[in-house]
């Protein structure tokens, strides 16, 4: 295997990390907010916090390591991404910064506003749909290319079906993600009110979630022809993500080991993603860059995916320390830890 496909399925793999940890934060915000308007806030927001509480300052670091990696790996990628996306990457940040100071003010400032809590909901949905545009960009048809000035074709962006099927499946995956992840936490809480609300919202978001999924893909045939092929060349992968998908919802739906559900949930996103990245190669800007004109000297690139490797390797067990010291420490997921500190 190439430099060029060992950097990119590395930085492929931490974008996958992103997609799900950042999911289940930003879903999570949304139900925050939408159980405070349907008065169920007693049922599921406490519970949120306290998963959210070690977890969000975590959450962006895979995006960080993304960013900084294809970058490193593929310098080009600064040039046609940077000018392309400028203003939508700007109102990325705008949000994400927004979201940072709803974790502050409610940990440090006031404890029940309901206008951090509608920031914090709204951001969980305008993020994902936002940072869907580099995604959506990649496939070309979007991004005009005329000696050496890189501009993104708004009006072919905002009238696209394709663009806005992206869109949609950023979100109702976020919800989806996010339902069934918290869905087993409410289980491991023991909180039977929460975990019959939010298994509600995990089924609810389940089948839009496979309708905006088959939607994009058939859109692709549209789109990018040639991508769309290559897909079908990969359809097994998709067929198991179904698979993965419906044994998810079976489990969740007769109430049965919804840790396994969730890890069902992730190996569908997992195989459906992958097999899209795999896909869409060589190509990072249809059909204006690929991993091959793009990449660093080899110098470089050896080191960058020791670097990334060993950050990984570093990151995974962090998040595994993370998880049994607080997220799934008895006392701690019962709510008797914040219970002693009242």
């Amino acid at each position: 295997m190439s430099y060029e496909l060992i950097g990119i399925t590395v930085l492929w793999t931490f974008l996958y990390g992103y997609l799900i940890v950042a999911s289940i934060d930003f879903g999570a915000g949304f139900f925050s907010y939408y159980s405070r308007i349907t008065n169920n806030k007693h049922k599921v927001h406490h519970m949120i916090q306290r998963y959210l509480s070690p977890v969000w300052e975590v959450t962006n670091v895979f995006l960080v390591f993304f960013f900084v990696g294809i970058v490193g790996f593929f310098p080009d990628t600064a040039y046609y991404y940077g000018s392309a996306l400028l203003i939508p990457g700007s109102i990325s940040i705008i949000l994400i910064a927004l979201r940072g100071s709803y974790y502050a003010f409610a940990t440090y400032g006031s404890k029940d506003s309901h206008l951090y809590t509608f920031l914090y909901g709204g951001t969980g949905l305008l993020i994902p749909a936002s940072l869907t545009t580099v995604l959506t960009v990649a496939v070309g048809g979007y991004v005009s290319v005329e000696e050496n000035h890189v501009q993104l074709l708004y009006g072919e962006l905002f009238t696209s079906i394709y663009s806005w099927s992206v869109v949609a499946l950023a979100i109702v995956s976020v919800l989806f993600i996010s339902g069934s992840f918290m869905t087993f936490y409410a289980h491991k809480a023991g909180d039977q009110p929460a975990l019959d609300l939010l298994r509600k919202y995990a089924l609810a978001w389940s089948f839009p979630t496979i309708i905006a999924c088959v939607i994009a893909f058939f859109g692709m045939n549209q789109r990018n022809p040639s991508h769309f092929q290559n897909m079908t060349d990969l359809s097994w992968l998709y067929g198991l993500s179904v698979v993965f998908f419906l044994a998810a919802v079976i489990l969740i739906w007769k109430r049965k080991r919804y840790g396994l559900a969730f890890i069902f949930v992730m190996l569908q996103f997992a195989t459906a993603f992958f097999a899209y990245g795999a896909a869409h190669l060589p190509y990072l800007l249809y059909p204006h860059l690929t991993i091959y004109d793009g990449v660093t000297n080899d110098a470089m690139a050896i080191s960058l995916i020791i670097v990334f490797i060993a950050g990984l390797l570093l990151l995974i067990p962090s998040l595994y320390l993370l998880m049994r010291l607080f997220l799934f420490d008895t006392n701690y997921v019962k709510g008797h830890e914040a219970d002693k500190k009242a």
